[in-house]
């Protein structure tokens, strides 16, 4: 096994306050996630907490979408992390973060992904997977600053 680690930043003219909120409730994912629209009859389940630290997310949709569990293990003013499993095309146990830093009255945030990779997922990843996930985590950040900033 190796490990491995994924990440993407951009700049958000909103403080913080703004941003996290967006990221510690998996209700507000719909909003910015890059992988909400690939199945239209996606199945949803919340349990725990509305947000925050505890909150569960579990989701079952068509092959492009798999499916999945989403845990929020912490969430703190500049870091929400949370606990990733992917059950369907494939297995898979990862952790994802958002590192929030506030800057020029706005947010630096980066999402980073990590994880442990077998040789041969090692090799496909290099081959295909980062540079997928990269754009997707890309597209993601993007409807997130759409959804985090002011409308102008």
């Amino acid at each position: 096994m190796s490990s491995f680690e994924l990440s993407r930043s951009t700049h958000i003219d909103a403080p913080p306050e703004r941003v996290r909120p967006l990221l510690e409730d998996f209700r507000e994912w719909q909003k910015w996630s890059p992988w909400e629209g690939l199945d239209p009859n996606l199945n949803r389940t919340f349990t725990g907490p509305e947000k925050g630290v505890g909150s569960h997310y579990h989701w079952s949709g068509n092959k492009q979408a798999g499916e999945g569990t989403m845990e929020i293990t912490k969430a703190e003013t500049q870091l929400v992390e949370v606990d990733l499993r992917f059950l369907k095309p494939f297995k898979a146990t990862n952790v994802t973060s958002f590192h929030l830093a506030p800057a020029g009255g706005g947010t630096d945030v980066t999402w980073v992904m990590t994880g442990e990779r077998s040789a041969i997922m090692s090799l496909m990843g290099k081959l295909y997977f980062d540079k997928s996930i990269g754009k997707d985590f890309e597209k993601g950040l993007a409807s997130l600053k759409k959804a985090a900033e002011p409308p102008r």
